[in-house]
C-alpha cells in the first residue's frame, strides 16, 4: 500500500467520515480492521487519509458500522472514486496547500455562500483589488510569490455554481488602493450581481443591532448538509470547520445575517450610489 505524502483536504474529509461512522458504532480500530480482515494499521491509514480506499470497503465498513443512510455512504464513494485532477494542481508546491484545498472546495460545492466584513469577497475581486490586498500582507511577497496568487484567484473567479456573497458595507467603503480601484471594483459588484448564477446582498452600516462583525466565512454547500464545509480564516491560516454541531451553528449565522442585508435590487442601487460617491 502506498502512502500519501500530503492528503488534500477533501481526502481528509473521507477519512474524517469515517473516523465518525467508526467511533458513532463504538467500535475501535482494532475491532474494525478484524471485521475488515486487516491490519489495523490499515484502518489507521485510512481514517488519517494517508491511504486510499475502495467503494467495496467503504461499503463494508459502513455495513459493519450498522449504517443504513445509502444516500451518505454513496456520496462517501463518490469521494472516494474521485480522481479529478483540478487546474489547482498545477500550483502545487508553488502556493500553499490551502490554496489547492480551498480551489478543490469550491470545484467540488453545489452552492457557495460568503459573508464579507472587510474585504470584497476574493471570487468577486478585480485584478487591481487583488494585487493591493496580496502587497499588503506581511511578511510581503517576493513579485513571483505575488503573481502566482492573483493569478490562481483569476482561475478561482471562473466558477459557474450558484453564489450567494453578503458583504458590509465597510469592506464596500474600505479603499485598499486608491480611489480608481475601488470604483473599478464596485462596479464590478454590479456587473457580476446580475449573472443568474451571482447574488450580492449589502449590509448597510445604518442598521441597528448588527454584532455579528465576526461572521467572515465561506459556506461551501456539499451533496448532503453532513458534507458540507465552512472555511474560515485564522491567525495561523484557513481553517476548514466540519463538524455537525458547528455547522448547524454556522448555517444559523448565515440566516441570521441574511435576514438583515438588503435584497439583491436595493444592494445593486446601494452600490451604485457608494461608487458616485468616489
Amino acid at each position: 500500500m502506498v502512502k500519501r505524502r500530503e492528503p488534500t483536504a477533501r481526502q481528509l474529509r473521507l477519512a474524517t467520515e469515517l473516523r465518525r461512522l467508526r467511533e458513532a458504532a463504538g467500535l475501535n480500530s482494532r475491532q474494525a480492521a478484524a471485521l475488515l480482515g486487516v491490519n489495523p494499521a490499515q484502518i489507521t491509514h485510512i481514517e488519517s487519509a494517508l491511504a486510499g480506499v475502495s467503494e467495496q470497503r467503504i461499503r463494508r465498513l459502513a455495513s459493519h458500522y450498522a449504517c443504513t443512510d445509502d444516500e451518505f455512504v454513496n456520496a462517501l464513494v463518490a469521494m472516494a472514486a474521485d480522481r479529478t485532477r483540478g487546474w489547482w494542481e498545477e500550483y502545487r508546491g508553488l502556493l500553499p496547500t490551502s490554496f489547492l484545498d480551498l480551489s478543490e472546495l469550491e470545484h467540488h460545492a453545489a452552492f457557495l455562500r460568503h459573508v464579507a466584513i472587510l474585504y470584497v469577497p476574493g471570487l468577486l475581486q478585480t485584478e487591481d483589488y487583488s494585487r493591493a490586498v496580496f502587497s499588503s500582507r506581511l511578511p510581503e511577497l517576493t513579485d513571483d510569490e505575488l503573481e502566482l496568487r492573483i493569478q490562481h484567484r483569476r482561475a478561482r473567479q471562473r466558477f459557474a455554481i450558484p453564489y450567494e456573497a453578503v458583504i458590509h458595507e465597510a469592506a464596500l467603503r474600505i479603499r485598499v488602493s486608491d480611489r480608481a480601484t475601488s470604483r473599478a471594483q464596485l462596479a464590478r459588484l454590479v456587473e457580476v450581481s446580475e449573472a443568474d448564477h451571482v447574488t450580492v446582498r449589502v449590509i448597510p452600516f445604518d442598521l441597528d443591532g448588527f454584532a455579528r462583525a465576526s461572521s467572515t466565512m465561506t459556506y461551501a454547500v456539499g451533496p448532503l448538509p453532513q458534507l458540507d464545509t465552512v472555511v474560515r480564516d485564522a491567525p495561523h491560516g484557513t481553517v476548514f470547520i466540519d463538524s455537525e454541531a458547528q455547522l448547524a451553528s454556522y448555517r444559523t449565522r448565515f440566516r441570521k445575517v441574511e435576514e438583515v442585508a438588503l435584497e439583491p435590487d436595493q444592494s445593486r442601487d446601494f452600490i451604485h450610489r457608494l461608487a458616485k460617491e468616489l
